[in-house]
C-alpha cells in the first residue's frame, strides 16, 4: 500500500463515519419528535433504508431547524434534571436546618432540648 491508498482510505473512512453519525442523529430525532405520527416515522425510516443518502439530505433540509430545537430542548431538560438531582442530594444549609427546627419548636413538635440539639448539630456542620 502506498501513501495515496492510505490517504484515501482515511478520507473515505472519515466520510463514512460522519454519514453514520448523521443517520444516528436522524433516527434519534425521529423518535424524539412527539408531534410526528407513527406512520410518518415509519415512512422516514423506510426511506432511510431504501435511499439512505438522499433521504438523509432531504430530512436535514426539511426538518433541520426542528431537529436543532429538539436537541436544545433535550439538553435543557437533561441539565434541569441534573440540577434538581444535585439540589435533592445536597441537603439544606445550616440556616435552613435551624429555621426548620425553630418551626418544629414553635408548633410544639419538639422540646426546647431537642431544638438545642438540632441547632448545635447544624452549627457544627459549618
Amino acid at each position: 500500500m502506498d501513501f495515496w491508498d492510505v490517504f484515501w482510505l482515511i478520507v473515505w473512512s472519515f466520510f463514512f463515519i460522519s454519514y453514520l453519525i448523521i443517520l444516528f442523529h436522524i433516527v434519534v430525532d425521529l423518535f424524539r419528535d412527539r408531534e410526528l405520527s407513527g406512520l410518518a416515522k415509519a415512512m422516514w425510516v423506510l426511506a432511510l433504508l431504501v435511499l439512505p443518502a438522499l433521504t438523509a439530505l432531504v430530512y436535514l433540509v426539511v426538518r433541520g431547524r426542528g431537529m436543532a430545537g429538539r436537541d436544545r430542548q433535550a439538553a435543557e431538560q437533561a441539565a434541569q434534571a441534573t440540577d434538581n438531582y444535585i439540589r435533592s442530594v445536597a441537603g439544606t444549609s445550616p440556616a435552613e436546618q435551624i429555621a426548620t427546627a425553630k418551626q418544629l419548636l414553635d408548633t410544639g413538635a419538639i422540646t426546647e432540648e431537642e431544638y438545642d440539639v438540632l441547632k448545635s448539630r447544624a452549627l457544627a456542620a459549618v
